[in-house]
């Protein structure tokens, strides 16, 4: 426990869980308005289409109709409270059951590639778990261990850049159905540069005045 608090003190490190946070919870805001609005994840299996197919997973879930709008919403859910950063443990929490339950899915049925990209969500959710690990060894009858907060990682500037990439996905999903992917990622990582060089330059500001 004491070499897991010495690395939360890294400022790289709490860098990746930050962006990690951003990328998971904005993965998720972006995927699930289309469920939230109602429309299909993909198009409808043609005639040939094998019945074992994703086409006829994703067809059978969105003809649940209430149980798909449900699973959009749980990820919209998980997906803002990563972002915020400051609710991230419960984020978080609630991640790791859905991204569980979409990697074995990918692996059940011929996804190709997609179960290497959902598996590495999942390691990256367990890895965000284990950064909270002083605060959850409770539910296993341990105490939570304090920590020295880090005025480097409790930065409210990472929730203002949490709530603009929220707002931006959100909207941009919510007002059009044929998006650009490209032109989602790349405002996405243009927020994030932003919040890092700010950061940054703030940070040098402070030590250079203690």
């Amino acid at each position: 426990m004491k070499q897991l608090l010495a690395w939360k003190q890294k400022i790289w490190l709490q860098l990746a869980v930050i962006y990690t946070r951003y990328l998971l919870g904005g993965t998720f805001v972006f995927a699930s308005l289309i469920k939230l609005k109602g429309h299909r994840f993909t198009m409808i299996p043609g005639a040939g289409s094998p019945f074992h197919s994703p086409e006829h997973l994703f067809e059978t879930l969105y003809q649940s109709g209430l149980y798909w709008q449900f699973l959009g919403l749980m990820q919209f859910v998980a997906g803002l409270l990563l972002l915020t950063q400051r609710y991230a443990l419960l984020g978080a929490l609630l991640f790791l059951p859905i991204m569980a339950n979409i990697y074995v899915i990918t692996l059940s049925y011929e996804f190709g590639y997609t179960s290497v990209i959902t598996g590495t969500m999942l390691l990256a959710t367990v890895g965000l778990l284990v950064w909270d690990w002083n605060r959850l060894r409770i539910v296993v009858n341990q105490p939570v261990v304090g920590l020295p907060a880090s005025a480097f990682f409790e930065r409210k500037l990472w929730e203002v850049v949490g709530l603009v990439l929220f707002l931006y996905t959100a909207g941009y999903r919510a007002l059009t159905d044929q998006y650009n992917l490209l032109l989602w990622l790349g405002v996405c990582v243009v927020v994030g540069l932003i919040g890092l060089l700010t950061s940054w330059v703030l940070h040098r500001r402070l030590k250079g005045t203690s």
